[in-house]
């Protein structure tokens, strides 16, 4: 099962929220993950994946612009039907708490939704999730003044997401 992780990072918290995204799927068995910046990422491997994450930093509540122009060349693959049915996740990182984060998920979870993806998002019975996360997919708040990229319910919030969408992504390609 091959699982696309394509993300914007330009502080190294949102990076840091992939690579444990990208651990969690990596621990469940047969699932080969693919981790790409938006300036490496291949649109056209998309075709040949049967999950894709992707994630940014939040800004003003809305898709960065990096990751923003990368979706906005997915133009073809709708047109095409190429990621219908494929799981599809989301994440993002914010500076300062009640910052957009929910409204980021939702941004970024628009053009999935119009691709025909299936979206898979984190339950409230991950307890970090319940009291820190959102229910959207994986949203972080990484404050400035703080020397971690990332807490480490970030970590284990990231890693949970992974994990999730590679289980869900082997029952419904098995």
């Amino acid at each position: 099962m091959n699982i696309y992780i394509v993300f914007d990072s330009e502080g190294g918290h949102t990076r840091a929220l992939a690579e444990s995204i990208a651990a969690g799927a990596a621990s469940v068995h047969g699932a080969t993950v693919h981790l790409h910046s938006t300036e490496e990422a291949d649109i056209y491997k998309l075709v040949e994946m049967d999950a894709i994450i992707w994630g940014c930093p939040g800004h003003f509540g809305s898709i960065s612009s990096g990751l923003k122009k990368w979706i906005d060349k997915l133009g073809y693959l709708w047109a095409e039907g190429k990621l219908v049915d494929k799981v599809g996740a989301v994440f993002c990182t914010i500076a300062t708490e009640h910052g957009g984060l929910e409204s980021t998920l939702i941004h970024l979870l628009t053009p999935m939704l119009h691709q025909g993806m299936i979206i898979t998002g984190l339950p409230g019975n991950f307890a970090d999730n319940a009291l820190y996360g959102s229910y959207y997919g994986v949203g972080v708040t990484c404050p400035v003044d703080s020397d971690d990229l990332l807490s480490e319910q970030g970590i284990a919030l990231g890693k949970a997401l992974g994990e999730r969408v590679a289980r869900i992504t082997n029952r419904l390609i098995t």
